[in-house]
């Protein structure tokens, strides 16, 4: 049975992430009628980040609408920005209609017609002037469609290090994902193994991880095999193959009672595909115009990571937070809307007393 919801909204934003969010807040400031459609949680990538981990930007620069995000570390945690987002949903009384996942837009004569489904499996259309596509790209990883890879034991996403004391772990990568998890498992008793398909850690590491990663590997607290790749992983081990100087191939096999695939992150070309937006075969970067951020679907927008097809880490936070503001503005004009977005003041963020302050303080 499907539910068709009538009225018909000024933009459907699809994602809650920081783009979702900074364009419904641009959709309130102007005065257009909007509703943000999330599938999970609120800012539903940013809660599969590993627990304890530590944004490599200062909290100024993960800001959205104009609220600022206040901390007393030089940069935020993970916990940290959560809390932000929800107070700033909170405070902006955000409409958000959560555990709802998209199935697809049509176009109309009129509006855009946007399908989803509910947790219940019950159907719901809506109709939009425009929709705001914002669903980031960390819901797909990249896979390495390697016999093994679906065993319960392999996993895309690292969450804390507690579960693997004492247990074999290889983690697949070379960016900051894969660093950070090796020596949060190496310091909580794992025995870590990095494999990497490179012949060097990634370049963009963060400043403090790259010397601290670089050093374990060389001590050997952190086993590393370069110019190396998985070629199936098993119950309870992998095979890999790494490239040797002379350029022969040498396969091993290594204990493994955890395996994590932190290969990156991409678009979901299938949801782009079912909403009528062409993308590159090769790169799955959407066709979009870069000044309006309008796809390839008139009136259907792009907005943040969503962006980037394979290569997720073009677009982060810091810069895909402001094409919320940037659509709003273009869709706006469009709807002969003249209301400018006034400035928002109100900080959010802020601990209670001085004293949380100085506790905090004393945690760093």
């Amino acid at each position: 049975m499907i539910d068709t919801i009538m009225a018909v909204y000024d933009i459907l934003i699809i994602g809650s992430g920081p783009a979702g969010l900074s364009t419904a807040i641009a959709a309130g400031q102007r005065k257009l009628s909007y509703l943000v459609i999330e599938r999970g949680a609120l800012v539903n990538s940013i809660s599969k980040f590993p627990t304890n981990m530590v944004f490599f930007t200062t909290p100024e620069l993960l800001e959205i609408g104009g609220v600022p995000f206040t901390t007393p570390y030089e940069k935020p945690t993970r916990t940290e920005a959560l809390r932000y987002y929800r107070k700033v949903a909170d405070a902006q009384k955000l409409d958000i209609a959560f555990g709802e996942t998209l199935q697809g837009i049509t176009p109309a004569a009129d509006a855009l017609i946007v399908k989803t489904t509910d947790v219940e499996g019950a159907t719901h259309e809506r109709r939009a002037k425009t929709v705001v596509l914002a669903t980031g790209a960390h819901d797909k990883p990249n896979r390495l469609d390697i016999p093994g890879e679906d065993l319960p034991h392999v996993n895309h996403y690292y969450t804390e290090a507690h579960p693997h004391w004492r247990k074999h772990v290889v983690i697949v990568g070379g960016q900051n994902s894969a660093a950070e998890a090796a020596l949060e498992l190496h310091r909580n008793g794992a025995k870590v193994t990095m494999v990497h398909r490179k012949p060097e850690f990634g370049t963009s590491l963060k400043y403090w991880v790259k010397p601290d990663i670089e050093n374990r590997v060389r001590e050997g607290s952190v086993a590393a095999r370069f110019n190396a790749r998985l070629i199936e992983i098993k119950q309870t081990s992998v095979v890999m193959e790494q490239k040797q100087a002379d350029g022969s191939v040498v396969t091993e096999e290594l204990p493994a009672d955890a395996v994590f695939l932190l290969t990156g992150y991409r678009s979901d070309t299938v949801l782009l595909g079912a909403c009528g937006v062409k993308f590159n075969p090769v790169t799955f970067e959407p066709e979009y115009d870069p000044d309006t951020f309008e796809s390839n679907v008139p009136n259907l927008f792009l907005a943040g990571q969503v962006l980037t097809g394979r290569q997720s880490g073009k677009i982060f936070i810091e810069n895909g937070r402001f094409h919320g503001e940037r659509v709003v503005e273009v869709i706006a004009r469009r709807l002969g809307v003249t209301t400018p977005a006034p400035e928002v003041r109100a900080a959010v963020n802020e601990p209670d007393t001085v004293a949380q302050v100085a506790a905090a303080a004393a945690v760093k």
